[in-house]
C-alpha cells in the first residue's frame, strides 16, 4: 500500500468490532493474539499501535496450572490413555 494509495475503511458491528483490512494485516504482520494500541493524540487524532503478544506470551507467569507429567508426554484428551487412572472402569 502506497502512501499514494486511497485510505481503507471498515465499518464497526453493532458490538463495536471492526475487520482490519486483509492488505493492513499482511503491511503490518498482524496475526490473531495480536494486541491493538489506540491512543487519541493530542490534536485528537486517533492512532493505532500493534503489541506482538503471540509468541511467548505467558513465559513468565509463574500462576500456571500444573498439568500433570514432565510436558513431554502426549495426553489423548479422547479419553483413549492405556493408563488405568483414564479408564471409565477404574
Amino acid at each position: 500500500m502506497a502512501a499514494d494509495s486511497p485510505p481503507e475503511e471498515t465499518t464497526v458491528s453493532d458490538q463495536g468490532m471492526v475487520t482490519i483490512p486483509a492488505a493492513l494485516r499482511r503491511r503490518f504482520d498482524i496475526e490473531a493474539g495480536d494486541k491493538l494500541r489506540w491512543t487519541v493524540t493530542d490534536s485528537g487524532d486517533l492512532t493505532v499501535e500493534v503489541v506482538r503478544q503471540r509468541y511467548d506470551a505467558f513465559e513468565d507467569d509463574d500462576l500456571q496450572a500444573p498439568m500433570g507429567g514432565d510436558s513431554l508426554e502426549a495426553h489423548d484428551l479422547a479419553g483413549y490413555e492405556d493408563d488405568s487412572a483414564f479408564t471409565e472402569d477404574a
